[in-house]
């Protein structure tokens, strides 16, 4: 079976890289956690892009497919955003308060990870690439090449009650 080649101007691709280079760089903190060596430069950072793409996803693919019928998917997207956005505040917090090791809970956030994008890249992404328009995908182009995620937004199963 030969390996499926991915067009690297789809969204698809584009996203998935973006999930690749997340990964990488939590990789990189939890290894230098695990050796002693702190890194919370590297942890800010990769905490930044984490959120940028939950609100890429939110804010520009997710409402054309929810109004193009693709309601169960995307809502399961949505509540997992809400689990890996609580992780990812739990870790910093802790990042922030002890001298010591988050092993554990950037571990914790890893598998969130995995187990969201084995569901939403063979999945949402394809969706995307299907049913967006030219000037939606576009759009998202734009952002995902340097976009700015608003000073305070919070993804939508992470926001306050009330």
């Amino acid at each position: 079976m030969e390996p499926v080649m991915v067009d690297e101007r789809t969204l698809t691709a584009a996203l998935e890289r973006e999930h690749h280079e997340i990964d990488a760089a939590l990789e990189a903190f939890a290894a230098g956690e695990e050796s002693g060596r702190r890194q919370p430069d590297q942890l800010s950072r990769a905490a930044a892009a984490l959120r940028r793409h939950i609100y890429l996803e939110e804010e520009f693919l997710f409402p054309p497919l929810r109004a193009g019928g693709l309601m169960a998917p995307v809502l399961v997207m949505l509540r997992e955003h809400g689990e890996i956005w609580r992780t990812l505040d739990e870790l910093e917090q802790e990042a922030a308060e002890s001298g010591g090791t988050t092993t554990q809970r950037c571990r914790e956030l890893l598998d969130q990870l995995d187990r969201h994008n084995a569901k939403e890249e063979p999945i949402v992404y394809p969706e995307g690439d299907a049913r967006l328009d030219d000037a939606a995908k576009e759009q998202l182009h734009a952002f995902i090449e340097d976009g700015t995620m608003p000073q305070g937004w919070v993804c939508a199963m992470a926001r306050p009650r009330g």
